[in-house]
């Protein structure tokens, strides 16, 4: 798998573990189709933005690296899980309530997107 399908693999798992962890996001609906559109709507959004506005290492990089990614990512995903708030409600049964679950989202999305970039390969270069 290349890194973007790992960056959109884990964008996809972010988002359905924020979902049904954070007790502050609430998908509603009676079907349970309902739900499912509602966590892939997330996931859309979720994956459309941070594809435009690209913030993340490819492949494996330094300590120092990482956490520079990290925090810049962490802060756009918490930009987009607040679109989401905003949109959710508009457009499918998601319901995203207060700034502390838009944090808490936003650090689920982007660790496993950090975690799914640093499985990739180690490259090697010539002179090793």
């Amino acid at each position: 798998m290349n890194d973007q399908g790992r960056r959109r693999l884990g964008v996809l798992i972010g988002v359905g573990l924020a979902c049904g962890l954070l007790p502050g996001i609430t998908l509603g609906g009676t079907e349970t189709m309902d739900k499912v559109l509602a966590v892939l709507m997330a996931a859309v959004v979720m994956t459309i933005a941070t594809q435009l506005v690209f913030v993340g290492p490819s492949g494996r990089v330094p300590l120092p690296a990482l956490l520079t990614f990290g925090l810049a990512g962490f802060v756009q995903d918490a930009l987009v899980w607040w679109l989401l708030s905003w949109l959710g409600p508009k457009m499918s049964h998601l319901h995203v309530e207060g700034l502390a679950t838009i944090l808490l989202a936003a650090l689920i999305t982007r660790a496993t997107v950090l975690l799914l970039s640093q499985l990739s390969p180690a490259v090697e270069t010539a002179g090793d």
